[in-house]
C-alpha cells in the first residue's frame, strides 16, 4: 500500500479493474426498473451486490432508500481529523416504454431507466467496494447513499427526514449524473447555482357554460385562459430579471366536449422554474396573482394551486473545485468543463441545503456518436457508454478520499 494513499493511489485503474461488474450490476438493475419512493427489488440487488463488505446498513421508514457507512481505518488518527462524506447514487426509473432494443432492455411494461440512475447506483457499489478494500488506509468515514425517488418523489427529502444523513452527520456531499450530450469521460459542473428549482402549477377557470351561439348568454372561461397564459408569458418576458430567469410553461389546456358547447371551466398544468429562491417566491405570488386577477376582470373564478418541487440545487464553489481538481488528474485538462446554470431540476438539492457539495456531470456519449444529436436523458431511446462508469468509480473513490484527507484545503 502506498505511504501516501490519497495522492498516490492509481484511482483510474480502480475504477478499471470494477468496471465489469458494475457493468453486470447496470445491466441488471436496468433490465427490472422500478418507480417511486420503494424499490425493493432495486434495492435487493444493491444490498446483495454489497454483501459481505465492512459495512454499516442503515434504512429508513418512508422509502427502500439506504446508507451504508465505511468506517475507515485511520478515522481520528489526526490526518483527515475524522471528517465524513456522503456520496450519492439515486435508483429510480421513470414511466417510460423503453425503445433501445438493448439485449439488456427493460422488462417491465412502461418502465424504463431512461435518466441513468441503473448506472449511478452501480457505480456507487463499485466505489463502495473499492474503498472497502481500502479500508484500512482510508483517512476518514464513507456514507453511501442509495436512494429511490428521484423523479419527482422527493426520496432525498424523505432519506433526510429519517434522519439517515444525522449518524454520522457527513461534513460533504458529492454525486455524479451521467449525460448522453456530453463526450464520453467529459465531467462537468460549476461552482454556485448549478440546476432550477422546479414546482407543478395548475389552475382551474370557472365561468358559466351555454350555447356556441349565444356566449353573451356565458361566461367563456376559453378566452380568460388564454389570456392567463399569455399573461403569464408576458410577466415572465417583463418583469423576471433576464440575470435571474425563469421558465413558466403550461403544458395543459383541457376544456370542452364538443363543437357548439361553451365549457363551463378549463384546466391549466405546468411547470415552473427558477435558479434562485427568491425569484421562486416572487414567481409563485405573481401566479396566484394573474390567475385570479385575470378570471375576477371577466366575472369568473379561479383556483390557482403551485405544488412545491425541488429547491434550487447550488454547488459549493470549494467542492466543485476539488471535483475539478480529481476529474483533470484523471483525463487531463480536457476532462473538465465549466456549464452554464441549466433548467432542469434534481433532488440532491435537498441534500446541498444541508451540507456543502457539489454534483457534476459525466458525459456517457456512446461510441462513434454526435453528444449534441444523441437522445437525451428521459428519452425512450437513450443509451449509455458503459465503459465510461470506471470513470464515474474513480472520481467517487478518490472525491471522497480526497474530501477525507484534506477537506477543502487540499
Amino acid at each position: 500500500m502506498s505511504l501516501d494513499f490519497v495522492n498516490d493511489t492509481d484511482w483510474g485503474a480502480i475504477g478499471e479493474d470494477a468496471l465489469d461488474e458494475v457493468v453486470t450490476l447496470r445491466r441488471s438493475i436496468h433490465a427490472d426498473p422500478e418507480i417511486g419512493l420503494h424499490c425493493p427489488r432495486t434495492t435487493d440487488k444493491l444490498k446483495a451486490a454489497l454483501a459481505g463488505l465492512q459495512l454499516e446498513i442503515r434504512e429508513g421508514g418512508s422509502t427502500t432508500g439506504f446508507i451504508a457507512i465505511l468506517r475507515g481505518g485511520r478515522t481520528g488518527s489526526g490526518r483527515g481529523n475524522g471528517r465524513t462524506v456522503l456520496l450519492r447514487g439515486d435508483m429510480d426509473a421513470l414511466p417510460m416504454q423503453e425503445e433501445t432494443g438493448l439485449a439488456f432492455a427493460s422488462r417491465v411494461e412502461g418502465r424504463m431507466h431512461a435518466c441513468g440512475h441503473d448506472a449511478h447506483s452501480a457505480m456507487l457499489v463499485g466505489a463502495a467496494k473499492a474503498l472497502c478494500a481500502r479500508k484500512d488506509e482510508l483517512p476518514g468515514t464513507v456514507v453511501f447513499m442509495f436512494q429511490p425517488g428521484e423523479e419527482g418523489h422527493h426520496g432525498a427529502r424523505f432519506m433526510i427526514e429519517d434522519g439517515l444523513l444525522d449518524d454520522p452527520a457527513p461534513d460533504a456531499a458529492f454525486a455524479l449524473h451521467i449525460s448522453p450530450n456530453i463526450p464520453a469521460g467529459m465531467v462537468v459542473s460549476r461552482g454556485g447555482t448549478l440546476m432550477a428549482s422546479t414546482d407543478t402549477v395548475s389552475a382551474t377557470i370557472i365561468g358559466r357554460g351555454g350555447h356556441a351561439a349565444m356566449p353573451h348568454d356565458c361566461i367563456d372561461p376559453i378566452p380568460i385562459a388564454c389570456e392567463i397564459v399569455t399573461a403569464l408569458q408576458t410577466h415572465v418576458a417583463r418583469r423576471v430579471p433576464v440575470t435571474d430567469p425563469a421558465v413558466l410553461t403550461i403544458t395543459k389546456f383541457n376544456a370542452g366536449t364538443a363543437h357548439n358547447i361553451v365549457p363551463g371551466q378549463v384546466e391549466l398544468l405546468g411547470t415552473m422554474r427558477t435558479l434562485s429562491e427568491r425569484t421562486r417566491e416572487d414567481l409563485r405570488a405573481a401566479f396566484v396573482r394573474i390567475v385570479d386577477g385575470i378570471a375576477a376582470a371577466h366575472g369568473a373564478t379561479a383556483v390557482a394551486t403551485i405544488e412545491p418541487g425541488y429547491p434550487v440545487t447550488v454547488n459549493d464553489p470549494r467542492a466543485t473545485d476539488l471535483m475539478r481538481s480529481v476529474a483533470v488528474e484523471l483525463g487531463g485538462e480536457q476532462a473538465w468543463q465549466v456549464m452554464p446554470p441549466m433548467m432542469g431540476a434534481e433532488d440532491f438539492s435537498y441534500v446541498l441545503q444541508k451540507l456543502p457539495g457539489a454534483m457534476a456531470f459525466i458525459g456517457v456519449a456512446p461510441p462513434g456518436t454526435d453528444p449534441r444529436t444523441n437522445p437525451p436523458l428521459h428519452n425512450t431511446r437513450m443509451t449509455i457508454d458503459e465503459s465510461v462508469m470506471a470513470r464515474g468509480v474513480a472520481m467517487h473513490c478518490a472525491v471522497a478520499a480526497r474530501y477525507l484527507d484534506a477537506g477543502f484545503s487540499g
